[in-house]
Parts: structure tokens; C-alpha cells; sequence
């Protein structure tokens, strides 16, 4: 555990929402649709196609549940922080109500696929609360219930928001939800598997190749299909690069004992910067107050431990707390326009391969409605979403400028145990990790996805990419795309 961080290291929503287990993929398979990745896009993807009775193959690197989807704060709602004004006043009236219309038929269809399945995910209906921290937010709160209102969504402004400290007035939308989004993810695994889905985890897609058919390959197997979709938060490969399109953030998050839940009914965001993000959960001992921010650029912190430990004092000075019993951090990806970029990237010279990414924190609607909207095209079916998501549509120049490792040192002498850092020898960048025995473990620091240098993260002792969010463990193992392969070990 990093010095004065507490908490036992994880999601507790992954810790409570076990896999069942599924075989890794072996031998080569003859399949309609091949999705890559077990989040809630590839698994939303895989129902949609299940119940259309096509035949599906989905790939998971690691295990259903425990990856992105399965540390998210997991908010069912269409109320996606101060996004309406803005999509109104940049995209025009008519895309701000198609994006308002695919989260709301999202957020539906996640409602009833639980009910209708009878998944066992701790759905509560709640309502969704955006506050202001400071007396000149309220013009902003005042007009994105206008902006959400014209476009279909309930929403009012109260004075305050209902929680136990002061806040300036708050956006209102009634009737949404929550849940556990590690369960929800494994019983719609549970749900796909049962209608013939072939469901194989630690699978990492190690090649995707085209053909006649797409290939994908695993370190055992393969699959040949007629469409693949890459569900990987960020693509792991596309005909058209996704990587500069987007640009990746983390979030620290925080579980905490609260003497009385009851404080806490609804899911709470603050209007600006810093994040702050909470709602109520449940582990395995009873409830737990979810506390989630601020928001960072993904290896481009040097002391992450340091936002865990800010986090940890403004939750305590909120609420009646203890020092917390879980934590973690969580990515998502960022596009320009605050839409997702999902589709066939090229449909004429890449036909079947289907992206979807950049979700801008609110993956939960988003991606499912992204999926939706995959599926239906795959399935022949025009979709109402395929141009608001165009995953080719234009980009600012330099949107992701990229950055470079915050944890240079001079050599391996000046790596404290239990810490990390990054020294060159020769034209060799090298990245260490002494543990608390003294001993070090020296793995390559050029990512390999596009080969910038990584950045020690003091927090998860992971090893992340300060261009394109790739995360890997202190052995160099892969744990988030888009790499797909190891850093090397070195010798030292």
C-alpha cells in the first residue's frame, strides 16, 4: 500500500460481483460477430445480437466485470453533468436531442434488461443531482434545465442540494438509477452464455487481421467472422486511428463506512472543477459511500497518491466518515465534442469492423446506447445515432497533445521502496520498481502501443501511458488497452 493511503486496493463492486468463470478461447471458431472486450459495451453488443438470433463470440483480456465498467460510479441517467447547454449552443438543437434520446432509451433499455432478466445488481431508482460549489454557477444550473428541458428531459432547479453541508442551487432530473455495475455486467454474461453466446475470458486479442473474414487471435485460439466490434475502452485497433481522436483521464475513487446512509439518497456531481462525485453502494459488509475525484490526465500525474489522500480529507470534512475501506483508480476517454465516437470507421475499405470509445465519464448510458446502435447496423438497421456517433468525424488539431513520464530519476539508486521511476541507460528507457524488500523490477518504459515513456502511478503501482492510457502492472503485464502487449523485462 502506498505511504498514508488507505483502504484495501480495488473495486468494491468487482469484489462483490464474482465471474462465474469462463474457459479461454482454444482452437479456431466460425462465428457471425466477433466482440472484443467484456464491458458493457461488448456485453450490451452481445445481447442485442443474441436476441436477434445471430451467432456471437466474445473476447475478454482479463474477467467479466473487472476492468473499466466494474470501477465506474456507475450512474444509470441521462443527466450527464452541464452537457445540454453546451451540445445546443456547439452541435445545434437537433444533435443535442438525438444524444438526450439515445442516453434515455440507453438508460430504458438497462432498466428493463435487468428486470426483464431478473439480474441481481442492487437497482435502486434515485434521483440525479448536479450542484453548484460557488453562488455564480446558478445562471449555469438555471440554463442547462432549460437546455435539458427543451429537449425532452424532466429537470428543475432547486436551491440547494439535499445533502448535509451547504451547496448552491442544484439540477434536478427525478427517476433514475443505480446499481452494481460489476453484477449487472455478470448477469448479462450469464444471460448471453444461456443464448448461445461463446463467452471466453483471459483471451487478449493479441492480432486482428483481415481477410475474406476478420481474425482474431489469442495466445490459443482464433476467431474468423463476418463483423467484429472492438469494445476496449479505447480500440485496440481500428482502420482509423482512434488514439489522437481521444484523450484519456482518471479519477481517484474512494469507499467509505458512513454511520448513516441516509444521508445520502441520490447520485451527486458538483457543476465545476474539482470533481466531486458520490452516491451510495453496498460491499460485501453493508452500505458504502462512493466518493469519486478530481479528474486527472492519465500518467500525466506524478504524485496520484496525493489527489487519493485530498479526496480522502474532503469526503471526512463532508461527511461522518472513517478512513475508507476501499480504493481505486478509473479511466474513461475524452473526445472534443463531449460524444462518443462509435461505428464503422470505414465502412468501404474495413467493412464489419465496428469502434466504439469516448465516452466523456458516463460510459454507463453511452456505451450502452453505443452498443445499441452497433448492433442495429450489424443486424441491417438504420439507426437514428449512426451520424451523432460518426466515429470519423472531424477533430481539433493537437486535441491529444500526448506528454512524457513524470517520474524521471537519475538511476535506480534514487528509487525508494515501494516506488517507482524512470532512468535512461544509454538509448535504453527503463522502468523500475523497488519493493519493500529492496529488490528491483526493471521492465522497458516505452509503451507498446506507441512507445511514449510511462509514468509510475504511487497510488495503483501500475505503470500508465501518458499519451493514450495504456495501464500495466509493475511486471509490465497489460492490464488496460490500448497496448496489447507487455513491456519487456530488462536486465539490469
Amino acid at each position: 500500500m502506498a505511504a498514508g493511503l488507505h483502504g484495501t486496493v480495488g473495486s468494491f463492486w468487482r469484489a462483490t460481483a464474482v465471474s462465474p468463470g469462463y474457459p479461454a478461447l482454444g482452437g479456431t471458431i466460425e462465428t457471425d460477430t466477433v466482440i472484443v472486450g467484456g464491458g458493457i459495451v461488448g456485453l450490451t453488443a452481445a445481447l442485442r445480437l443474441a436476441e436477434e438470433g445471430r451467432s456471437v463470440v466474445l473476447l475478454e483480456g482479463l474477467t467479466i466485470g473487472g476492468q473499466v465498467t466494474g470501477g465506474s460510479s456507475a450512474k444509470i441517467t441521462t443527466q450527464h453533468r452541464l452537457v445540454y447547454r453546451h451540445l445546443i449552443d456547439t452541435l445545434g438543437v437537433e444533435r443535442a436531442r438525438t444524444y438526450a434520446e439515445a442516453n434515455a432509451t440507453a438508460c430504458a433499455r438497462i432498466r428493463g434488461w435487468i428486470v426483464d432478466n431478473g439480474l441481481d445488481c442492487d437497482l435502486e431508482t434515485k434521483a440525479a443531482y448536479t450542484y453548484a460549489t460557488d453562488p455564480g454557477q446558478a445562471d449555469e444550473i438555471a440554463a442547462e434545465a432549460g437546455a435539458a428541458r427543451s429537449l425532452g428531459l424532466a429537470a428543475e432547479v432547486l436551491n440547494r442540494a439535499p445533502l448535509p453541508f451547504e451547496t448552491g442551487s442544484a439540477l434536478c432530473f427525478p427517476d433514475q438509477a443505480q446499481f452494481n455495475p460489476a453484477a449487472y455486467l455478470v448477469g448479462l454474461s450469464m444471460t448471453v452464455t444461456a443464448m448461445g453466446v461463446g463467452l471466453f475470458e483471459r483471451s487478449r486479442a493479441r492480432t486482428i487481421e483481415e481477410g475474406e473474414r476478420w481474425r482474431v487471435v489469442t495466445d490459443d485460439g482464433e476467431v474468423h467472422a463476418q463483423n467484429i466490434v472492438v469494445a476496449t475502452n479505447l480500440p485496440v485497433k481500428s482502420p482509423v486511428g482512434m488514439a489522437n481522436r481521444t484523450r484519456p483521464h482518471s479519477h481517484p475513487v474512494l469507499g467509505f463506512r458512513l454511520e448513516d446512509p441516509a444521508l445520502i439518497d441520490g447520485m451527486f456531481i458538483t457543476a465545476g472543477e474539482p470533481t466531486r462525485s458520490f452516491r451510495m453502494g453496498r460491499d460485501g459488509e453493508g452500505p458504502v459511500l462512493l466518493a469519486l475525484g478530481p479528474r486527472f490526465a492519465t500518467g500525466q500525474v506524478g504524485d496520484v497518491a496525493a489527489l487519493f489522500a485530498e479526496l480522502e480529507d474532503w469526503t471526512r470534512r463532508h461527511f461522518p466518515v472513517a478512513a475508507p475501506a476501499w480504493r481505486w483508480c478509473n479511466e474513461d476517454f475524452d473526445t472534443a465534442d463531449r460524444v462518443p465516437l462509435a461505428g464503422e470507421p470505414d465502412p468501404e475499405g474495413s467493412p464489419g469492423f465496428h469502434v466504439a470509445t469516448g465516452f466523456n465519464a458516463w460510459g454507463i448510458s453511452n456505451g450502452t446506447a453505443a452498443a445499441m446502435m452497433i448492433a442495429d447496423r450489424i443486424a441491417g438497421r438504420e439507426s437514428p445515432w449512426t451520424s451523432l456517433f460518426d466515429p470519423t468525424r472531424p477533430v481539433p488539431e493537437g486535441f491529444n497533445p500526448g506528454g512524457d513520464s513524470q517520474s524521471r530519476v537519475e538511476g535506480p539508486d534514487d528509487i525508494a521502496a515501494g516506488s517507482g521511476g524512470v532512468f535512461s541507460r544509454g538509448d535504453q528507457e527503463i522502468a523500475a520498481f523497488r519493493s519493500a524488500d529492496g529488490s528491483l523490477q526493471a521492465v522497458s518504459a516505452s509503451c507498446t502501443h506507441k512507445g511514449c515513456t510511462v509514468t509510475w502511478n504511487n497510488a495503483d503501482n501500475t505503470w500508465d501511458c501518458p499519451c493514450h492510457g495504456s495501464v500495466f502492472a509493475a511486471d509490465g503485464r497489460v492490464l488496460h488497452g490500448p497496448a496489447r502487449k507487455p513491456l519487456p523485462s530488462v536486465d539490469l
